[in-house]
């Protein structure tokens, strides 16, 4: 289970959050950003931009409570304040990657987190640094046992970033969270022939279908519809993404608890 959480100012508890103990949590804390207030990019020096509520102190309590929970921090986002963010072809790749090395392990010492999900939703027409640079820090966290866990989150604009990306380091990457919502696919036959696009490009072990609460794409619970269609098809599922957590929780965390559910009982199938 992936739940991005953090990202919209909305005050949030990880203790809010339904936690099944039988089903591996992970959150995405949302974002650290190489950029300053201003959107002035800082060369690979990541800083943290969640919601406060989101200390590193709640990082330990939660996962003290529940062993099964994770915590990653998410890299980047659309936009910091009236700022778009994007990949922005760093001039001296080698620097940008010691920085990244450097600024992500305090980052993720300081708040006892558990991995990295890379969210760039912009890029230049010239992108040639992208797949390396990012491939480069998440091998070296890796290496240097900073961080144990790693995911990609493309969307239909940036596939082509992250299939790349995918195809040169597949091998230090464990989940790809693919925005589903942003191919608004409506109903479970539109999502399953996304599905197979995806799974065609990516690996279809590590391809995690995604919803967004009151958002784009398929709604309300014609997405559990559309994963009983995906395992009805040969497609085995083995987790969901959700974004996100901020807004889930004027609901009820209902598509948290649901996805549990379902993801529970499929593995008893």
């Amino acid at each position: 289970m992936m739940e991005y959480v953090g990202a919209t100012g909305v005050e949030v508890s990880f203790t809010d959050v339904p936690i099944n103990p039988n089903i591996d949590f992970h959150f995405l804390l949302s974002f650290a950003i190489d950029a300053n207030t201003d959107g002035e990019y800082q060369n690979g020096v990541f800083s943290p931009y969640w919601e406060p509520s989101l200390t590193p102190d709640s990082v330990a309590s939660i996962k003290k409570q529940y062993p099964n929970v994770k915590a990653l921090t998410s890299l980047c986002g659309w936009s910091l304040d009236n700022s778009i963010l994007r990949w922005y072809n760093p001039k001296d790749p080698e620097a940008w990657i010691e920085n990244a090395v450097d600024s992500l392990s305090s980052i993720i010492k300081t708040y006892h987190l558990d991995g990295i999900d890379i969210d760039y939703e912009n890029f230049p027409n010239n992108d040639t640094t992208f797949a390396y640079c990012i491939g480069e820090v998440i091998t070296k966290l890796k290496n240097q046992c900073v961080i144990t866990v790693a995911s990609i989150a493309p969307y239909y604009k940036t596939v082509s970033h992250y299939i790349d990306l995918f195809s040169r380091y597949s091998g230090v990457i464990d989940y790809v969270n693919h925005q589903f919502y942003t191919d608004r696919v409506k109903t479970p036959p539109g999502f399953l022939q996304a599905f197979q696009l995806r799974a065609g490009q990516f690996d279809r072990e590590k391809l995690l279908p995604s919803y967004e609460v009151n958002g784009r794409g398929i709604q309300g619970d014609s997405f559990f519809s559309s994963l009983e269609l995906l395992q009805n098809n040969g497609f085995t599922v083995n987790g969901v993404m959700i974004w996100s957590g901020d807004d889930s929780k004027s609901d009820g965390y209902y598509y948290e608890t649901k996805s549990q559910e379902f993801l529970l009982n499929s593995t008893r199938i």
